[in-house]
């Protein structure tokens, strides 16, 4: 029996299919073929074949749901089901002869006919779907009752398949009233085909029920809706009774569920007939221009502002249509028509209205105006079906029932997504956005596309471009695009992002109301004139302090700018060597300048592009000859001069190493002012986090909520996943500002990338790279390059005091006590400095090492001279007292007697001192070189086997020897490294004192390389 139902089951839902033929042309349909409608049968509380624990059965598991019904009532049930059905498909298969092969056989010619005759072939495969279920019922009903076996719910087809049903008769009654909105009926009647001319007579016989004065359309438009609606009314009847014989339990349950459903469809049915013949009038009493532009088949009329008065602010007289879809204002002969996924409706009109009148205000893209009802009642019924309306188009389909109670209260989303064309005059005029709206405006994520191909993807504020964003533009004449990735507010670029131009440039910094404004780099990629600039730029040019280098000629140009042209003061550097310091007037050279040149002679005086003396000047030659007098430069004849040179001079060549340049021209206050002000305004904001978003850089893969799976904000904590609000931020400044946690804290935060604080550290590492790497690496620009590392320092311990001073105001604690100028430096040198200076260091080092190349020559010289002497002999001739030799440390083997260079004596202090390279922290190095001095004494003590404290007769040769057998390279570059950076505390005491030693050591053994070299001269001359 279980096998029987199961196959009963596979053909039931397996339609059969028929085949119409009609002109030759062959309409095979099968079991159900959907038209593209939008309704969906919204079902509430339990499906219809669904016990109240909401698990689908299927037809073993469901006949243990319950008790099987009284048998009288499964009689009186199943052959009242029977008789229902027999009669409904008797029915179907005459309207089936009589009236849709005749009209599927009359395909008329003419335009509009053919688009009213496909819909009617989507009519006839809904009815022949409704046919084949139909007869599958009928056949099921009919087996059961021939077979005498006891029925269950299960066996109900109407309720088993009720979903199936609902779905198959709303589709029918879409497709029927999109046929009736265009007219459809009287078009069919109107054939002049043959088949239909003979098969009128036929039909006429069939409308029994309609007089002769009855419309042929009319008959028709009866005949193939009301059996159908009529045979629904007995479903419910049907299952009405048979609910009432039912005890409580979940079939009562299910068939009650049913009983809901159906008399939802009946409800529909009515309201999409009402519809459609509201809609058809509507197109009867409307022009041909208005219909042949708005008339959709699917589309409904909802309200017409001539049934239930309102009125447009802008014109009186407009008439105000709502449809499904769209809302149409037809002013005279024109009308305007507004999608109703882009129509807001603000109850809360704060619009002047005529006295008397209640307006609500309509929010589109583009346009807003107020209709204006006469009573509150009318305004509310229109903003009821206004709201539902603009739900539904929303939701992409009708409630089920259209009017019912489905969606009664839900008031439309006010964000929304969705593709709009901008068509009046804006500045998005012709461009096509998709993204989220919010009353009327583009806001949050979206992107617009201009016709000429510019592209914009970001995100938007109150219909503006605002917060970060790409915008692409093409280049005239070139098939390339500008590309913008920025911050953007208020529908203009500020704030920090990267330009990469069509012409292979690329800039990166900042930009202020769609120009480059502040600290920006710009770089030339391509072969034929690369370049960069780093630097100040003002509406869009450069302009202030900036450094450009000229990849071409191997040049840097550091100086002042005005209008794009180098202006003022300026120091040039030449991949040579050379470098010179003169004024510039819109890129030309005016004035006397001072030329250093690659030998360490120095010109004062006026010189061309080419760098060939003119006129008047002063010459002075690294052996200390000055050459003062004209210079000319003739074709042909060489350098030229009339003067007078003084040999007599013999201190130049230490002033010459010395010369620096810039200082004066370039205070440092003045330098890189447009990084500082993005932090100033940053601060000054309160630390708005769409600030300090955009107020020094950021990563372009990185959205905010990207951002969170990256690093931390400033302090990692393991393996925590990182947050990003301003608030934690302020939260630790407060947390860690005593001085125990703040070295700390501000070590983490300088090293995030995420951090404001790392942020302006990474700016002017990039900007202290572009002048001081490379060829900006010369001699001369040594203290330049010192004065800016500290005044770094000094600028972010005053930008740390800003962010902590506003955390505690926000959290209403009092300041921390302000301090003078002194402390203030004091700070800068002891905390932030040693933090910062890593990232300095390798550009910082080399200027040093260039600086003193000279003296560590020499001294490297005397180094391999004292390397070599056996320690023994070198202690000896150091001077160092006898008794303070550590002998012990002398006992050689066999093999070391061969090596008597090998170190020994002092290898602990030896090997403490050549950790000095491993550092790059001031304080650490002056530590490393305490703990030198500290090995010394300890080795001295074990030799005199008492606390022996040295004095500075004895240090002097002892460290000697330590600093010749530990051989460090560019010793001068790291000893005035410590002395021009250490804590300014230091100077006077302990540190300071073994600083000046290890000097004199430096001195003396330079000194010996030369007293060599004198010997040597007076030995070979004598």
């Amino acid at each position: 029996m279980a096998g029987k139902a199961l196959q009963l089951h596979k053909v039931a839902c397996n339609a059969k299919r028929r085949r119409v033929w009609c002109k030759g042309r062959k309409l095979e349909r099968d079991g159900v073929r959907c038209s593209a409608s939008s309704f969906v049968p919204c079902t509430t509380g339990i499906s219809l074949w669904e016990v109240k624990s909401g698990t689908k059965q299927d037809e073993h598991t469901s006949r243990s749901l319950g008790p099987s019904l009284h048998d009288m009532c499964a009689a009186e049930a199943s052959a009242s089901l029977l008789q229902v059905e027999e009669n409904f498909s008797a029915c179907l298969a005459r309207m089936d002869a009589l009236i849709f092969k005749p009209l599927l056989q009359s395909e008329p010619s003419d335009q509009k006919g053919k688009e009213n005759f496909k819909l009617f072939l989507i009519l006839n495969d809904q009815f022949q779907a409704l046919w084949n279920l139909t007869e599958e019922n009928y056949r099921i009903v009919k087996q059961k009752c021939s077979t005498s076996q006891s029925f269950c719910i299960q066996d109900i087809y109407i309720v088993w398949k009720g979903d199936l049903f609902l779905s198959l008769y709303i589709q029918y009654f879409v497709t029927f009233a999109n046929y009736v909105v265009v007219h459809g009926f009287e078009h069919a009647t109107k054939s002049k085909s043959e088949a239909w001319k003979h098969h009128k007579t036929v039909l006429k016989q069939f409308l029994t029920d309609f007089t002769s004065e009855t419309s042929m359309s009319l008959a028709l438009y009866t005949v193939l809706h009301k059996p159908i609606r009529d045979h629904v009314e007995q479903y419910i009847l049907l299952l009405t009774k048979l609910n009432e014989v039912l005890k409580e339990g979940s079939e009562k349950d299910i068939v009650a569920s049913a009983v809901k459903e159906y008399v939802k469809l009946k409800s529909f049915i009515s309201q999409v007939l009402d519809e459609a013949c509201f809609t058809k009038s509507l197109w009867k009493s409307l022009g041909y221009k208005f219909t042949d532009m708005l008339c959709v088949p699917e589309r409904r009329l909802l309200e017409d502002s001539r049934n239930l008065p309102i009125s447009s602010s802008t014109n009186r007289s407009d008439r105000i249509l709502l449809f499904d879809d769209v809302l149409v204002l037809i002013q005279g002969n024109s009308f305007q028509s507004f999608d109703l996924k882009l129509v807001w409706v603000d109850e809360t009109c704060r619009e002047k209205s005529a006295p008397g009148q209640y307006g609500l205000r309509i929010i589109t893209p583009e346009e807003t105006f107020v209709l204006s009802a006469r009573d509150p009642q009318m305004k509310a019924v229109w903003q009821w079906k206004l709201n539902q309306a603009i739900r539904q188009a929303l939701n992409g389909k009708r409630d089920f029932p259209l009017w019912g109670k489905t969606g009664e209260g839900a008031e439309p989303s006010s964000c929304r997504f969705f593709t709009y064309v901008f068509r009046l005059e804006s500045k998005f005029k012709n461009a096509t956005y998709e993204g989220e709206w919010h009353w009327g405006k583009p806001h949050g994520k979206g992107t617009l596309k201009w016709r000429d191909g510019r592209n914009h993807v970001g995100d938007f504020k109150e219909g503006l471009e605002h917060g970060f964003g790409i915008c692409l533009v093409p280049r005239r004449s070139e098939d390339r695009y500008d590309c913008y990735k920025c911050h953007w507010f208020e529908g203009k670029m500020r704030g920090y992002g990267i330009c990469e131009y069509g012409n292979d440039m690329v800039y990166k910094g900042y930009f202020k109301n769609d120009v480059r404004q502040g600290f920006g780099i710009l770089e030339n990629f391509s072969a034929e004139h690369p370049f960069k600039y780093t630097g100040q730029w003002e509406n869009d040019k450069k302009n202030g302090y900036g450094v450009w280098e000229d990849k071409d000629r191997g040049e840097r140009y550091i100086g002042t700018w005005l209008d794009d042209h180098k202006h003022g003061q300026g120091i040039v550097v030449t991949q040579s060597g050379v470098c010179y310091q003169r004024m510039f007037h819109a890129d030309k050279m005016v004035g006397s300048g001072i030329l250093l040149l690659e030998d360490d002679s120095v010109y004062e005086g006026n010189f061309t592009q080419d760098l060939t003396f003119v006129g008047k000047g002063k010459l002075s030659f690294a052996n200390g000859f000055i050459l003062e007098g004209t210079f000319t430069n003739k074709s042909g004849q060489g350098l030229q001069t009339q003067g007078v040179l003084n040999t007599s001079n013999e201190q130049l060549d230490e002033r010459i190493t010395k010369a620096q340049l810039g200082l004066k021209e370039f205070p440092v206050e003045k330098r890189w002012k447009g990084i500082y002000d993005q932090f100033l305004e940053f601060i000054h904001s309160g630390c708005k986090e769409e600030m300090e978003e955009s107020f020094t850089g950021f990563h372009i893969q990185t959205s905010k909520e990207l951002r969170r799976s990256q690093e931390y904000l400033f302090c990692q904590r393991g393996a925590e996943e990182a947050s990003w609000k301003t608030e934690d931020i302020l939260e630790e400044l407060v947390q860690h500002h005593e001085l125990g946690s703040l070295q700390n804290y501000l070590e983490k935060a300088l090293k995030s990338s995420l951090h404001p604080l790392g942020k302006l550290l990474k700016a002017l590492t990039i900007a202290f790279q572009a002048t001081y790497s490379g060829i900006g690496a010369n001699r001369h620009l040594l203290t330049m390059a010192q004065e800016e590392v500290k005044y770094y320092a000094k600028k972010i311990w005053e930008f740390y005091q800003g962010l902590l001073h506003l955390a505690l105001e926000q959290k209403g604690e009092p300041p921390v006590k302000c301090v003078d100028g002194e402390v203030s430096d004091q700070k800068a040198y002891s905390v932030v400095l040693p933090l910062i200076l890593p990232c300095f260091y390798p550009e910082l080092f080399m200027l040093y090492m260039l600086y003193h190349e000279r003296e560590d020559d020499l001294y490297c010289q005397g180094i391999v001279d004292l390397s070599l002497f056996p320690d023994i002999k070198l202690l000896e001739f150091l001077d160092v007292q006898k008794h303070l030799w550590p002998l012990k440390d002398l006992t050689l083997t066999t093999n070391q007697r061969r090596s008597l260079i090998k170190d020994k004596c002092f290898l602990s202090a030896t090997e403490c001192l050549q950790k000095l390279i491993t550092t790059v922290d001031p304080r650490e190095k002056l530590l490393i070189l305490q703990k030198t001095y500290e090995e010394i004494e300890s080795t001295v003590s074990r030799v005199v086997e008492k606390d022996y404290k040295l004095p500075m007769d004895d240090l002097l040769p002892l460290l000697m020897y330590v600093v010749s057998r530990a051989k460090i390279q560019h010793l001068g570059a790291e000893i005035h490294l410590i002395r021009d950076l250490m804590d300014p505390t230091n100077q006077g005491g302990l540190y300071d004192f073994l600083l000046t030693a290890l000097e004199s050591c430096y001195e003396h053994i330079q000194k010996m390389r030369l007293h060599q070299r004198e010997n040597c001269h007076v030995a070979h001359t004598s």
